[in-house]
């Protein structure tokens, strides 16, 4: 059995590049902080504001084509 220092020797605590090229395009485009989570098939993006949060859903595509990627983008308010 593996000790919780092996496994944790093993985890990458890096932030993925798609979540820092979303936060540095929200940041650059609307002055705001966002939390991202990077999930296998999803991107979770949640901030405080619904009005925010409506403008990145429609900019969907732009959000995909910075942060370079395929998966589904998931927006939440809270």
């Amino acid at each position: 059995m593996d000790s919780l220092f092996d496994i944790l020797a093993r985890k990458d605590f890096d932030v993925p590049a798609e979540a820092e090229a979303i936060k540095h395009y929200v940041r650059d485009e609307f002055e705001a902080e966002v939390e991202v989570m990077v999930r296998e098939k999803e991107i979770i993006i949640a901030g405080r504001s619904s009005a925010l949060m409506g403008t990145l859903r429609m900019r969907g595509p732009e959000i995909k084509k910075a942060a370079k990627t395929t998966k589904r983008l998931v927006f939440r308010v809270g």
